[in-house]
This record gives C-alpha cells, sequence and structure tokens, in this order.
C-alpha cells in the first residue's frame, strides 16, 4: 500500500489528498446534521419553553398578557422579535422562528410550543411545513391560513400602500397557495371569533388536520374582536389549557 502510494507522481498525491479531505468533512457534516435532527424533535411528553409570534406590524405588546399568564402558569414563554416591524416576507419571519427554536433546543429544551397572533400563526403553518417535528403543539389565533379579504382589497386598491406580507396575506397568493390543501401534522388548535373583521372571512383561520374552534360555537354569548383573541380571558383559559399535557381537544361550554 505505501509502495503504491510512493509510486504515484507528487501532484496527484496532493489532488487525492485534498479530495479525501473533502469527502471526510462532507461525512463528518453529515453525521452532525444527524444528531442535530434526532435531538431536535419535540419530545411530546415532555413541557418545554412557549415561544409567541406577533401578528402583522410584530407589535410584541399585544402579546404581553397572554405571555405573563403562560408564566403564572409555570412554563417559560418568550415573545419572539420580527425583523423590521413585521411587514416584510413572511419567509424572513420564518427564518427568525427557526433561528429562536434552534436556540431553544440547543439551551436544553426537551420540547418547544408555539402560539402565533393573526399573521404570526401564518409564519407557524410556512415554518411547520419544514420543521414540524421540533414543535410539541401549535396554538394559532385568529390567524388568515388561507389568507384575508381585507389584504386582497389592499393590494387590489393601494398597491403601493400594501407592503409584502400584506400581498403573501391576499387569498391565493403564491405563498398561500401550496399550503391550501395540506393538513398540518403537528398537534394543532386553531382559534378564531366569528366576529374578526381583520381575517375575512373569520373561518380562513380553519386548517385541515388541526383542533378548529370558532370561539363562538363553544361560548355563543362571547363577543371578541380581532385585536381582542390574545388578551380574552376565554381565549387565554383554552389556549393555557391547550398547551397542558391533557389531550388537546375542542373546549366545552364549561370552559366558558
Amino acid at each position: 500500500m505505501k509502495s503504491w502510494w510512493l509510486g504515484l507522481s507528487p501532484r496527484r498525491r496532493l489532488l487525492m489528498t485534498v479530495v479525501g479531505s473533502v469527502v471526510a468533512v462532507f461525512l463528518a457534516s453529515l453525521g452532525i446534521q444527524r444528531l442535530f435532527d434526532q435531538s431536535a424533535v419535540a419530545d411530546r411528553s415532555d413541557l418545554g419553553p412557549v415561544l409567541l409570534i406577533p401578528g402583522y406590524g410584530g407589535n410584541q405588546a399585544s402579546l404581553s398578557v397572554l405571555a405573563d399568564r403562560i408564566r403564572q402558569s409555570g412554563r417559560p414563554a418568550m415573545v419572539i422579535a420580527l425583523p423590521g416591524d413585521g411587514t416584510g416576507d413572511l419567509q424572513e419571519q420564518v427564518a427568525v422562528l427557526r433561528q429562536t427554536v434552534d436556540d431553544a433546543y440547543s439551551q436544553g429544551a426537551t420540547s418547544v410550543d408555539l402560539i402565533g397572533y393573526s399573521a404570526g400563526g401564518v409564519v407557524a403553518r410556512l415554518w411547520a411545513e419544514r420543521y414540524g417535528k421540533q414543535a410539541r403543539r401549535i396554538i394559532t389565533l385568529g390567524s388568515p391560513m388561507h389568507g384575508t379579504q381585507v389584504a386582497t382589497a389592499g393590494n387590489t386598491l393601494a398597491p403601493d400602500a400594501c407592503p409584502v406580507a400584506c400581498q403573501q396575506l391576499a387569498v391565493g397568493s403564491s405563498v398561500l397557495r401550496p399550503l391550501a390543501d395540506k393538513p398540518v401534522t403537528v398537534p394543532w388548535m386553531s382559534i378564531w371569533t366569528e366576529q374578526d373583521q381583520t381575517v375575512v372571512p373569520p373561518d380562513s383561520a380553519r386548517l385541515d388536520g388541526a383542533v378548529n374552534v370558532p370561539l363562538q360555537s363553544v361560548c355563543p354569548g362571547v363577543r371578541v374582536s380581532h385585536s381582542e383573541l390574545p388578551t380574552n380571558h376565554v381565549v387565554t383559559s383554552f389556549v393555557i389549557q391547550a398547551i397542558s399535557l391533557q389531550d388537546l381537544t375542542v373546549p366545552t361550554s364549561t370552559d366558558c
């Protein structure tokens, strides 16, 4: 073997050394990635941190009440800061969510739960299409999974005043269309209010494969606007129950 190697020209030995090094690095990277993928699978029997994703505009304060309530229940909770003002490309927001989830696992989390409000739920949906195994459960509040006519009208009537996320939240957009008929594969609860005037129609929040909860079908007398979803005490109680270790089921009228 040694004589064979010495019999090669210096140039050929150098070439084979370089190729061997590249192959070794490639195989090592595959091994590292495989280990990461295994460690990033959520342990759905264990409660980890809760990550909250703001809606269009990226207002973290809109989720502060809900985050505080989750912390009071004994869970760590963090509201994610979206890039820019939260009206830019939803895929860039997905990248931020991905990094935040990866950071949680690198810091020792065994699972994460996600809560997406409004467009934040669409960000969670886009993220879950590739990285869903990393989430224990996902809860969305008034999220226009199939778009909203408000964004459609804005994109049609005043395109210069309709930022990228607005365009992507229009009904039938190129971002939403590929997911339209795909059922979710993560334990998921989608909650919405029939009195929503921002997500139109309100049942754009409905998802195949999710536990779908039109609020008024459970609590007929409750009046909740789109902006009130993250702070309403009934919605908050549904969310706290949904991120527990209990089975993920439609709440009953006794929970109103």
